[in-house]
């Protein structure tokens, strides 16, 4: 669904991403994760057509982001920004999700359905004034304006930035559901615990390219990965592999008290 074949970016200041390859299937859910500076956003940005490649190529469905017009690059592809107040451009909610909709032709009594349903499932009020609200709030308008439209692929850079737990918690599981349901979701994250609970697939960046690239558990376990980047592991991967024994292969904190709770039960079995 998604390619990039040779492809290369650079800023005035210098090249950013080299040579690089990578393909992406539908209904895959990856996290892109890495250093600051190590490209992730620049990557995203060009696999949504926001960036063109400077040599290369990128495919969505197997056309060229070059030849994909902003309307179709709309229906096909939504993106939220990691700093909600560069997308926001309506002064309420209603209009701020209704402008996705009206990028994509869809106008009058069926937007306005899509509109409340978008904001009711993310707990915002349609008349309130989006930068009136907090940042977390903000991210939530910018990102009900993104699901509106119903795209095919997901691209989030940093979605959890500003919000608390239960917020974090009530977005992924939206976002997880529609990965569920068949959407290609991209994920920029420095958070390993949301990567770890969410992601299928985990890309590590730095220096403009792929260091490590595999399944979740694989690449987040991976002894290199303290070595050649600025990520850590999750916390309960950390301990799991501190504590040693059956705690060893475990991965997130569900794991490890579902194990306690399993050799509780056994315990009192054999008593």
């Amino acid at each position: 669904m998604i390619e990039l074949s040779n492809v290369a970016f650079g800023y005035a200041e210098g090249p950013v991403i080299n040579n690089l390859n990578l393909q992406l299937e539908k209904g895959s859910f990856t996290a892109i994760t890495g250093g600051n500076g190590a490209g992730k956003t620049t990557m995203v940005k060009l696999i949504s057509g926001l960036l063109k490649p400077t040599s290369g190529c990128v495919r969505l469905c197997g056309t060229d982001t070059r030849e994909l017009k902003a309307k179709n690059r709309a229906k096909l592809c939504g993106f939220l920004f990691q700093n909600p107040d560069r997308q926001i451009c309506k002064t309420s909610v209603y209009d701020e999700i209704g402008f996705s909709l009206s990028c994509i032709g869809i106008a009058g009594g069926e937007a306005d359905k899509i509109i409340r349903e978008t904001a009711e499932m993310l707990e915002l009020d349609t008349k309130s004034e989006p930068f009136s609200l907090s940042k977390g709030e903000r991210q939530k308008v910018a990102l009900a304006s993104v699901l509106a439209a119903n795209p095919e692929i997901l691209i989030l850079d940093e979605p959890t930035t500003g919000l608390d737990y239960r917020e974090c918690m009530r977005i992924m599981k939206i976002v997880a559901d529609l990965n569920n349901s068949g959407t290609t979701v991209i994920m920029v994250s420095h958070d390993m615990e949301i990567v770890a609970d969410f992601a299928k697939r985990v890309i590590v960046f730095e220096g403009g390219k792929i260091i490590l690239d595999g399944d979740c558990r694989s690449v987040l376990t991976d002894e290199r990965l303290r070595c050649i980047s600025s990520v850590l592991p999750p916390q309960a991967a950390v301990l799991g592999q501190k504590l040693g024994g059956r705690f060893s292969g475990l991965f997130t904190t569900e794991e490890i008290i579902s194990d306690c709770i399993l050799q509780s039960q056994c315990r009192m079995h054999n008593a």
